[in-house]
């Protein structure tokens, strides 16, 4: 990494503190890159903060690590880990401006704002990508980088051999010209709005204001501005990563087993008992169920949701259990083969779950939400078996295999086209006379513009309410090309741009 300040020599065992002052011969260099971050902030407030999670924050990202690579150069991709997560979070940021399905664009956002600090803290940290305690850590890396270095894009406006004075001086102008700026903005139109006369004396500035359309141009300006410093700042501590002193080795605290060996064997009996009626139910039929005086339907579509929470419980019971007791007696053993039975019944809870799912999906068809349900007991699935290994190798490291997997499950979701699918099952229900109705608002409104060639296939001319119940006298052709004119007016702005809306735009 590049050398852009001078460090005092060490005070203390693998730490050391910065001057607040930037080499004098390399001004020119520090000054560059603080245009290039106002030019960055600028970016993030027109594309992102405006428009929200779509083209506008993949080309934020993307300019960031363009940004960030320049200042401290390719050596933090030395590492694997840094490099998948760089590759992953540009394909996060990519499908901004692939898909039109608001629950990915901001599930996406999410996943980012977590995988982005995670990445560029790397050279920081002391703690590996697989603890888990390292998100704690990185967290508090990004508020110090953020907040800690607020001198540093000011010591780069005036010369280095100024003295303190003098830069707080400076420093008390740019502060106050940007207060000046401000009360003014807010002032004028109050004084305008409150004064006939006043207001007539400044029309011709009211008209070259309203022309220019300074204050949409002056609030972008003054965002980027605000952020430039922490931005800097942060620039500034990522290309020199303080030394941390060495973590010390603290002993998890570890309690006697036989505590968690008398909960674990509440809970496995609770769910034995559970599982008994639950394959009742499921192999009785309709007949057994009924017989009881519950409705076959409602009980088919009840319940998977639960279980599917119930099966996180389960899974922190037993890695707690695991990491917490002392390896010591029969007690331990006896621990291990509970946590093997518990993580056993809850790969039959999220069976039982699937299997009413599929009940529930062969009479009402998919929708997003319960695709999205497919997709996480599949993944909640597979963390059970990680924690049957580990009930059998207490020594294995399962957040070293769980992280990766969950990240590459997300990935994989994201290559799904869900938004088609449910449409076309929706269709093909309602044309093959499966279903006696089609919800075309939940597909052309709820979901993203992937569905308008799905409902192509439906009758055009028959009005919506022979679709859901509750149309307002349109057409089918009607909605779809008003679907169609808000994707095409989603093309025209490069920030709101999507693939699928152009897609759908394009088929009239």
């Amino acid at each position: 990494m590049r050398e852009l300040v001078n460090a005092l020599p060490p005070e203390g065992a693998g730490s050391y503190t910065l001057k607040r002052r930037l080499a004098p011969e390399k001004l020119g260099r520090y000054r560059l890159f603080l245009v290039l971050t106002l030019g960055f902030c600028l970016l993030l407030v027109d594309g992102f903060l405006l428009y929200g999670p779509a083209a506008g924050l993949t080309a934020t990202v993307f300019a960031w690590y363009a940004l960030f690579l320049a200042w401290c150069g390719w050596g933090i991709l030395e590492r694997r880990s840094s490099r998948v997560l760089l590759l992953a979070n540009l394909f996060l940021a990519l499908t901004m401006a692939l898909g039109s399905n608001w629950y990915f664009r901001y599930w996406n956002l999410l996943a980012c704002a977590v995988l982005l600090p995670v990445q560029i803290m790397a050279g920081a940290a002391s703690r590996p990508w697989w603890d888990p305690w390292m998100l704690w850590e990185r967290c508090g890396l990004l508020l110090r980088g953020l907040f800690g270095n607020l001198w540093a894009p000011f010591a780069a406006l005036v010369p280095g051999k100024r003295s303190d004075e003098a830069n707080k001086r400076t420093l008390t102008v740019v502060l106050g010209l940007c207060g000046a700026l401000v009360l003014v903005s807010v002032l004028l139109p109050v004084l305008i709005s409150a004064d006939a006369l006043f207001a007539a004396s400044t029309v011709q500035l009211q008209r070259c204001i309203r022309m220019l359309h300074f204050s949409d141009v002056f609030q972008r300006l003054f965002w980027a501005l605000v952020f430039t410093p922490f931005v800097f700042g942060l620039l500034y501590a990522l290309a020199h990563p303080k030394l941390l002193c060495p973590p010390e080795e603290k002993k998890v605290p570890q309690a006697d087993a036989l505590g968690f060996v008398l909960a674990l064997a509440a809970v496995d009996v609770l769910y034995l008992a559970f599982l008994a009626v639950q394959s009742a139910g499921l192999f009785g039929g309709p007949e057994y169920v009924e017989g009881l005086g519950v409705s076959y339907a409602d009980w088919a579509r009840s319940g998977f949701f639960q279980m599917v929470g119930v099966t996180v419980v389960n899974l922190s019971l037993t890695l707690a259990a695991l990491n917490l007791s002392r390896r010591e007696r029969r007690d331990w053993t006896v621990l291990r083969g509970l946590c093997a039975l518990l993580v056993g019944e809850s790969l039959i809870l999220l069976v039982s779950a699937a299997w009413k799912m599929t009940l529930y999906v062969s009479a009402y068809g998919l929708s997003f939400k319960r695709c999205m349900t497919y997709w996480g007991m599949g993944m909640m699935a597979l963390f059970l078996l990680l924690g049957l290994w580990k009930a059998k190798e207490p020594d294995f490291r399962y957040c070293k295999w769980a992280f990766p997997l969950a990240l590459a499950g997300w990935l994989a979701i994201n290559c799904v086209p869900v938004d088609y699918l449910v449409a076309k099952n929706q269709v093909d229900r309602y044309l093959s006379g499966e279903s006696a109705a089609v919800s075309v608002q939940y597909l052309a409104y709820s979901l993203s513009f992937d569905t308008l060639s799905q409902l192509d296939r439906l009758d055009g001319g028959k009005p919506v309410a022979h679709y859901d119940g509750n149309g307002n006298g349109e057409t089918l052709a009607e909605l779809l090309e008003r679907r169609r004119n808000s994707a095409q007016a989603q093309c025209r702005n490069w920030r709101s741009w999507s693939l699928s809306a152009c897609l759908a735009a394009g088929r009239r």
